[in-house]
């Protein structure tokens, strides 16, 4: 007897998923399996303000590293293949639609791939061009039709960022597992922007991908911040909730502004914080009611305190990709055959 079994195409795309996740779940098994000593960081990058808007708005940006998670594209992620160092992925507002964007660690960082080619001094039209080199050989699916717009508003927030703007990192230890799920669940999810500032802005998408590893690590601060996630809470709560979790050591570095004629960013600060420190506001608030600055700085010193990465080591550039990715780059470990997930 003979049996013919009929699937329809949406049916066949359906049991495709099905094999790949079982694939993309018997890769983590035996990696779990043969590499015990293995193991993955992430960490949340809190990024100072910079600019006339980063006057206006002193909350600055984060962003999230990955130390063995890489980018297949911009808007797809992977296991890291040997001497990769990792992924830098954050939200950001007006790229083309996408709700996220993924960077490796060292074009992220400086627009190159080598620390050896990062310059001793930042002078805005070299960095321009690297920017503008790095894009045109890895950024296509990215560029806009409006000509300029791109080396405008684009490419500073994705290439180069510590040439306008020093970084806080604080890293805590994830595992291989973790990062499966991760892979697994950006990759599968539409990638729309509906970014808002007050309501879904980069730190809420940094809250959110740390409570994706650890629930209930993070939150915003209805006092602090009125409501508004900001990255200098999510630091703050990410240092509260890594004290108290025996095991889930945290390292702090600071990841230094590059000297040159790009001017130097301002300190990071939260909303009740700005409101109180930064005199556009603090003087006009105090001249029409003190009472409500004084209230302010209740709410700031009860609430809104946090030093970002206090005892924090500088590191030079020579020393960061190491440092972040937490092993030589020659010496890590492929996942193979993930990263056709």
């Amino acid at each position: 007897m003979n049996f013919h079994l009929t699937i329809r195409r949406g049916d066949r795309a359906r049991v495709r998923a099905a094999w790949r996740g079982l694939i993309f779940l018997l890769g983590v098994l035996c990696l779990s399996a043969t590499a015990t000593s293995a193991y993955a960081d992430i960490s949340l990058f809190v990024e100072e303000p910079y600019g006339f808007f980063g006057s206006v708005n002193p909350t600055g940006h984060s962003a999230i590293y990955l130390n063995r998670v890489c980018a297949e594209s911009p808007t797809k992620l992977r296991w890291c293949l040997p001497e990769e160092t990792g992924v830098v992925i954050s939200r950001y507002s007006k790229i083309r639609q996408f709700d996220w964007i993924a960077i490796p660690l060292m074009p992220y960082l400086y627009a190159v791939e080598r620390a050896e080619d990062v310059p001793d001094r930042a002078e805005k039209t070299f960095v321009d061009k690297l920017r503008e080199q790095y894009a045109e050989g890895h950024l296509t699916s990215l560029f806009s039709s409006i000509e300029g717009y791109d080396a405008k508003n684009v490419w500073p927030q994705l290439l180069g960022v510590a040439y306008i703007r020093k970084i806080y990192s604080f890293e805590v230890h994830t595992t291989w597992q973790q990062d499966a799920l991760l892979i697994s669940e950006y990759n599968d999810s539409a990638n729309r922007s509906h970014f808002n500032l007050f309501t879904n802005n980069c730190a809420d998408f940094s809250r959110r991908v740390l409570n994706f590893y650890y629930p209930h690590a993070v939150r915003r601060s209805i006092t602090a911040d009125i409501g508004i996630t900001t990255p200098k809470q999510i630091a703050k709560t990410l240092s509260r909730y890594a004290h108290r979790q025996d095991g889930l050591d945290m390292n702090e570095i600071i990841i230094p502004q590059i000297p040159g004629d790009i001017p130097r960013s301002h300190s990071t600060r939260g909303v009740v914080e700005s409101l109180l420190k930064t005199k556009k506001y603090a003087l006009p608030i105090a001249v029409l009611n003190p009472y409500v600055l004084a209230g302010i700085a209740v709410t700031y010193l009860t609430n809104g305190r946090f030093e970002l990465a206090k005892n924090a080591p500088v590191i030079p550039v020579a020393e960061q990709e190491e440092l972040l990715s937490g092993v030589k780059p020659e010496t890590h470990v492929a996942f193979v055959g993930a990263s056709e997930q």
